[in-house]
């Protein structure tokens, strides 16, 4: 048996990196973590948490025009970006510390440094080099840039957080979910937002309803939508000119490329390990997230499943499970919750209605849209998107899907009753909640389209 210096040496420390060291040193592992940055990954520093903050802020201006309908006269708001920026610099610095001091708790060393795989059992890190019975690799991905003209006058999402003023124009390039929560944040922060999308609909690996539902819904609050569009250079300013593929051009304070991720896999020595890779870089596993060399696996971003934190956290702990425990843990693709924090929010859960079809299932279809019962005073014209995605024969609820105010919060428990097969029975003889908007998946008795 080799004579290793460790059981498990994990390279990156985003959520999935350090639940699998974490879960792996309580079972007695020898463990090592290399983060060449801050602790906690894209989700703590570049992602979730600051993006959620940056959220809330934006709501807040649509919270004192509504408030006019209630009976309030509140006095004019005004905004301070600097404030927002601190405020959320110190809570990344306490979720930084807070992931250190699990770590450390669980008796995992540390490396503050790049790592670099030299072979299937060796990891060279801060000048040091550790021979380990496995590998995972989870150093997560990174923005994406187009090669054009002028680009490098544009910033991405890891910019955005950290801009030391507010433009007062800023043009989005994307139609994904980055791009829209962004262009909802700097709209409700005061930005004149316009969104640039090659595609005709947002969102589109979601339910087409909803794509279609949420550009009509933020379009009513001030976003600006150009469908169909690119890109093709930029020409420095200020302001900015962007020509447009339709020989337009637009004048901006500054570009966003909300495009996608790619994984933060060149130049670390897989290739050197003979490990295998895909397209920009992605790290290819099978279903134990084991890659062609049987001591390295990868997880999160960098495989290119679903690039979602608590994804990468269920892929982690499939991993040490399988390494360290009884090695009993899948992660199921098709019930996996998901939310996009724009404005209004967006939240679905299983399979959208293309999906279903596409499998051969024979579906039922309910739909409902109206205006909450807010809006009814605040006048704001908001309205809500309600879908569920039922397979006829067997009755079981195959997605549920929603555009509308605390999306993410409502979908949630309905990912529960999917993981448990729920059937469009059982939610309707599930009562409801009134009055409430999420009663209304529980109320839906009439199906709006049906298989032939």
């Amino acid at each position: 048996m080799p004579n290793f210096d460790l059981d498990f040496f994990v390279i990156g420390g985003g959520s999935g990196g350090v639940r699998a060291a974490r879960f792996a040193a309580d079972r007695g592992a020898r463990v090592a973590l290399a983060e060449q940055g801050k602790l906690g990954g894209t989700c703590v520093n570049a992602g979730c948490i600051p993006k959620k903050l940056f959220a809330y802020a934006s709501h807040f201006s649509d919270d004192f025009h509504d408030s006019a309908g209630f009976g309030w006269v509140p006095p004019e708001p005004s905004f301070n970006w600097t404030t927002l920026l601190a405020h959320k610099d110190a809570e990344i610095a306490r979720l930084n510390v807070a992931y250190e001091r699990i770590l450390r708790a669980a008796r995992v060393d540390i490396v503050p440094a790049r790592a670099r795989i030299v072979d299937p059992h060796t990891v060279e890190a801060g000048g040091r080099r550790y021979s380990t019975a496995h590998i995972l690799v989870a150093v997560g991905g990174r923005p994406m840039l187009p090669g054009i003209p002028g680009v490098k006058g544009a910033i991405t999402s890891d910019e955005a957080f950290h801009l030391k003023e507010l433009p007062h124009r800023l043009v989005i390039v994307g139609g994904g979910y980055i791009a829209v929560e962004f262009a909802s944040i700097f709209n409700g922060l005061g930005v004149s937002a316009t969104v640039l999308y090659r595609g005709d609909r947002l969102l589109r690996t979601f339910d087409p309803d909803v794509g279609s539902f949420l550009a009509e819904q933020m379009s009513a609050k001030g976003v600006q939508f150009r469908f169909m569009r690119q890109i093709e250079r930029i020409q420095a300013g200020p302001p900015l000119r962007c020509r447009l593929d339709d020989g337009s051009e637009l004048e901006t304070d500054a570009v966003m490329f909300a495009t996608g991720r790619i994984p933060h896999t060149a130049d670390m020595g897989l290739e050197q390990a003979g490990v295998l890779t895909g397209a920009d870089g992605v790290i290819l596993v099978d279903e134990l997230f084991q890659t062609n060399v049987p001591s390295i696996h990868a997880i999160g971003d960098c495989v290119g499943r679903a690039q979602l934190t608590p994804v990468a956290l269920a892929e982690g702990m499939v991993v040490a499970e399988r390494l360290f425990g009884k090695g009993l843990r899948t992660v199921n693709y098709d019930i996996v919750p998901t939310a996009v924090f724009s404005n209004p929010s967006v939240a679905a859960v299983g399979l959208s209605e293309p999906a279903a079809r596409a499998r051969g299932h024979d579906v039922t279809i309910f739909r409902t849209t109206f205006t909450p019962l807010k809006h009814r005073l605040s006048e704001s014209g908001e309205r809500m998107l309600l879908k569920l995605v039922v397979d006829r024969p067997s009755d079981r609820v195959l997605g549920v899907h929603m555009v509308g105010a605390d999306a993410g919060e409502i979908i949630q428990g309905f990912a529960v009753a999917l993981t448990c097969g729920a059937t469009k029975r059982q939610f309707d003889a599930t009562l409801g909640i009134h009055p409430t908007a999420a009663e209304e998946f529980v109320t839906m008795r009439e199906a709006i389209a049906v298989a032939g």
